[in-house]
């Protein structure tokens, strides 16, 4: 079966086109572009593993090693929606959020789920493939208002093994709606490797149960994505169906950094990687190759995002804490009694400690 799903690439680890014709469509200014907002992801990633080792974010899922996938899938996008794990902020700060609201996130403030008012993007997601049935709802309910919105949901190669991701395929190949689901396969569902989670040489193939088209690429390279991505929106938005994306990729560190990957895995495998198929490395690699690559640009641009995100820390620093009681008032309009039964609780365990 994997035969029938080579991996598709547009740029090689040597930075060299693999498909020529498309060369045309990447343009330098392009790439600049991409590869500008892969590092901004990448360096805003590296401070939140400091901020939470400094006890000042919970913890904290880091992205490291899959600013392609990201990037690559949230530019495709227009006036669309977004529907991202806990692991997705390279893909809704391409998409529009704020880095302020994201850190807000991670230190429990209810900001942080709520995106620009232009911006439909979905809370990060924790259970597992929950936001794939919301995702596809939610292109259900654009198609029956007769817009042309398309919804992209992220979930990880775990994800496929819950009900959720079959039901999701289910309905959205029953009804035909505007949905890409976008999986980054980095190969391990926590510390479960992919061959002992599943049987199938693919997760691309999943798609043929349901009689929705599949491809898989090389999530590594952001031309492969931001391209197949393209095709995939604009599919759905011409009421040709849903996609189904698997995006091969790697995360160089922790699942968590509550987590300890040297565990269940070699982590000199990371080290190689970074080295041979790193995302920014293999754009950086084409632009020294067509004489495009600035030394001058990046020191450039890498000053301007460590400003940025040293603004959005002294907001995030400059917050009230967050409130508990925010846990229990926006799950349903009216608490159910369990609800109250558990504010009661809290509430008493809280009066104690005091």
């Amino acid at each position: 079966m994997i035969d029938h799903f080579p991996i598709v690439q547009y740029i090689n680890e040597n930075g060299e086109f693999t498909q020529s014709e498309f060369e045309e469509e990447m343009t330098p200014a392009l790439l600049q572009q991409l590869y500008e907002k892969m590092l901004r992801a990448r360096l805003l990633d590296r401070k939140c593993i400091k901020l939470q080792r400094q006890g000042r974010l919970g913890t904290y899922a880091p992205f490291e090693g899959q600013e392609a996938a990201q990037v690559g899938s949230a530019l495709a996008l227009e006036e669309d929606w977004i529907f991202p794990t806990y692991r997705d902020h390279a893909a809704t700060l391409t998409f529009g959020h704020s880095m302020q609201n994201l850190l807000a996130y991670w230190v429990g403030r209810i900001e942080g789920s709520i995106p620009p008012e232009d911006k439909n993007i979905f809370p990060p997601a924790v259970p597992i493939a929950s936001q794939i049935l919301h995702a596809t709802g939610v292109a259900w309910a654009e198609k029956k208002k007769g817009t042309n919105h398309v919804s992209l949901v992220y979930f990880g190669d775990g994800a496929t093994s819950e009900g959720d991701f079959h039901e999701g395929l289910n309905f959205a190949s029953v009804f035909n709606v505007p949905v890409v689901f976008f999986n980054q396969n980095n190969g391990y569902a926590i510390s479960v490797p992919i061959e002992k989670q599943m049987k199938s040489k693919t997760i691309a193939q999943k798609g043929l149960a349901y009689d929705i088209p599949s491809i898989r690429i090389d999530g590594n390279d952001i031309a492969a994505v931001y391209i197949e991505t393209k095709k995939a929106v604009e599919r759905a938005r011409n009421g040709e169906g849903p996609t189904l994306i698997e995006a091969v990729t790697w995360r160089y560190g922790a699942h968590t950094t509550a987590d300890d990957p040297t565990r269940y895995r070699d982590q000199t495998e990371s080290d190689s990687k970074r080295r041979t198929t790193d995302p920014l490395l293999r754009i950086e690699t084409y632009l020294k190759n067509t004489n495009v690559w600035d030394e001058d640009w990046l020191s450039e641009i890498e000053d301007q995002i460590s400003e940025e995100i040293s603004r959005a820390v002294d907001n995030m620093v400059g917050m009230p804490k967050a409130d508990i009681d925010d846990l229990f008032s926006h799950v349903f309009k009216d608490p159910t009694w369990q609800l109250e039964q558990q504010r009661k609780h809290h509430l008493a365990v809280k009066e104690e400690r005091d």
